[in-house]
């Protein structure tokens, strides 16, 4: 994945900087009500709300904003209705993009992304016109310093795993999404971190970037992960790691 995989560890690392405690909050808890809404209230049978619960422990959200979360999902409590929404569209130099949403008015979310999209040269698609490109996996980025290359690719084999990738000062697991749970088990009984845990549509290819559609990428990035009704954003580009980090320092 290329410049992609760098992306999504360096604004993990961005986010907890910034400290954007409240509004990844709001993001996980929509997670978690639709997943309770989708597979029910009960995490050991509803693998979707098993991983948002995780999520939410990760960024320390009290258990009493998890319970109620599900509630609103299961209809124990009065909430509003929230929608999945899914765009696709382009980026600077073609990039193709996938934009995950949650929202309670599609009305407004819309024209926003499209306005976002536009604002950094880039165009809303019509559905299905970049989902080809990617693939549908269970995808973790363990960084190199922190695994044993030979004893990770054993863990994953013997854990249904798919292949094993290195990129740079990562390795990039993948694996079919039901075989997701168990790599990611197998990962955390042997203590080895996971910097990006998540089953993503994974590209099938990369758009290398240079100079301003590089720098648009990134800011385009940025936009769309900082409004409030997107949850996901993924993306085929291949960005140097100096270039991003030279962009993020500029914003």
């Amino acid at each position: 994945m290329g410049g992609h995989s760098h992306w999504a560890t360096t604004k993990r690392h961005k986010m907890a900087v910034d400290n954007k405690r409240g509004k990844a909050f709001t993001k996980v808890i929509r997670e978690i009500t639709v997943a309770a809404r989708m597979g029910g209230g009960d995490p050991n049978g509803n693998p979707r709300l098993r991983l948002a619960m995780l999520k939410a422990r990760e960024q320390n959200m009290p258990q009493d904003n998890i319970k109620r979360a599900i509630q609103k999902g299961t209809g124990e409590l009065p909430g509003q209705t929230i929608e999945e929404l899914t765009y696709e569209g382009y980026g600077p130099g073609g990039v193709a993009i996938m934009i995950e949403c949650m929202t309670d008015n599609r009305n407004r979310t819309l024209p926003e992304i499209r306005h976002l999209l536009t604002r950094y040269a880039g165009s809303m698609g019509e559905v299905g016109c970049v989902g080809w490109l990617f693939e549908k996996k269970g995808y973790i980025i363990v960084e190199r310093a922190k695994a044993d290359e030979e004893k990770l690719m054993t863990l994953l084999l013997e854990a249904g795993g798919e292949d094993l990738r290195t990129d740079g000062d990562r390795y990039e697991v993948l694996s079919e999404p039901s075989a997701f749970e168990s790599v990611k088990r197998a990962l955390e009984q042997h203590a080895i971190p996971m910097a990006l845990a998540e089953v993503a549509p994974v590209p099938k290819n990369t758009v290398k970037l240079e100079g301003k559609a590089a720098e648009q990428m990134v800011r385009l990035m940025e936009a769309l992960e900082d409004h409030d009704d997107v949850q996901k954003v993924w993306a085929n580009f291949d960005i140097a790691d100096e270039v991003m980090e030279q962009v993020a320092a500029n914003s």
